[in-house]
């Protein structure tokens, strides 16, 4: 089945190595999540399609100035569970698309990688709050390929 090219705003299913995993040496992500394409670009001189991801979690945050907790209405229209969820926005994985870590949706049929779009508003809110986190230089990178 072919994957259709990543739409910014799109929350996907994808192997998500966090920033302590990869400086621990880790290569592989302990578990499949949601992440939000902020980011999907086509490089003019190679061709391929550059996607930056960020993390979806449940887990409460530490620091709540680098977070976007996602409104129980935007779950349940993407079609994720009813926990308190929220995109963490200092820090980033970037990839090659469709590359090695996109994964399908559980339970989807026909097979999809995508859950759906983020409401436009909690789009930019996630993407203006990783642009502060990198200009003040706390968001980091975890390049994937």
């Amino acid at each position: 089945m072919a994957i259709p090219p990543p739409r910014n705003g799109a929350v996907i299913r994808y192997a998500y190595l966090w920033r302590e995993e990869k400086e621990r040496g880790l290569i592989e992500a302990r578990k499949d999540r949601p992440a939000a394409v902020v980011l999907a670009h086509k490089d003019a001189a190679t061709g391929q399609i550059i996607t930056f991801v960020l993390p979806i979690t449940h887990s409460p945050p530490a620091d709540l100035s680098v977070v976007v907790e996602i409104a129980a209405d935007a779950k349940a229209q993407l079609g994720l569970d009813g926990e308190r969820s929220w995109i963490v926005c200092d820090e980033i994985n970037r990839f090659n698309w469709p590359g090695y870590d996109l994964r399908p949706v559980p339970g989807a049929r026909p097979t999809r990688w995508e859950y759906g779009m983020l409401p436009r508003g909690l789009y930019e809110q996630a993407k203006a709050l990783f642009l502060d986190c990198r200009k003040r230089g706390r968001a980091k990178v975890a390049d994937r390929d």
